[in-house]
């Protein structure tokens, strides 16, 4: 029975990971596609302007 009790947790996250993946591979694309990628456009425009706002005020403060 050792060899049942070792190949459980194998399978059990192959069948998983089989899973995840198939989930991932269904979700691509379709009626969701553009909002998510409007999330991501979101995102990205609010990681450059903080970018953007932490430049200027590193560049505005006085050198000494």
């Amino acid at each position: 029975m050792d060899y049942v009790s070792a190949l459980v947790p194998p399978v059990v996250m192959a069948v998983a990971f089989t899973f995840l993946v198939v989930t991932i591979i269904k979700n691509q694309g379709g009626a969701n596609k553009a909002k998510e990628d409007a999330a991501v456009d979101a995102a990205l425009a609010r990681a450059e302007a903080t970018g953007r706002a932490a430049s200027t005020t590193a560049s505005a403060e006085p050198q000494s």
